[in-house]
């Protein structure tokens, strides 16, 4: 299940190069999600943003933290990495089909 998440706030993961704590909003409940996209992004360049989230995954423990689904993102051979953004008019919680 993929649903449209903006996230709310962005921090680095104590002790952890490339973890993010993610705290974002998907309409109906807000979830942590730890991601390892640190190497990439600042953790205030990432608020307000909308992605898309895997948000049926089973949860999982990362360097003691909980974290309840995964964003995707794409990285292409010459290591060039993105979010796949959303545009902002459509709703926090909205699946994807």
């Amino acid at each position: 299940e993929i649903s449209v998440g903006e996230i709310k706030t962005a921090e680095k993961v104590e002790n952890a190069d490339r973890l993010l704590r993610l705290t974002v909003d998907f309409g109906e409940e807000v979830r942590q999600i730890v991601s390892g996209i640190a190497e990439y992004f600042a953790p205030e360049s990432l608020i307000g943003k909308k992605c898309p989230f895997v948000t049926n995954l089973q949860p999982r423990m990362i360097k003691g933290l909980e974290s309840n689904g995964m964003i995707l993102a794409a990285k292409d051979d010459e290591g060039n990495f993105s979010l796949l953004d959303v545009d902002s008019k459509i709703k926090a919680g909205t699946k994807l089909s």
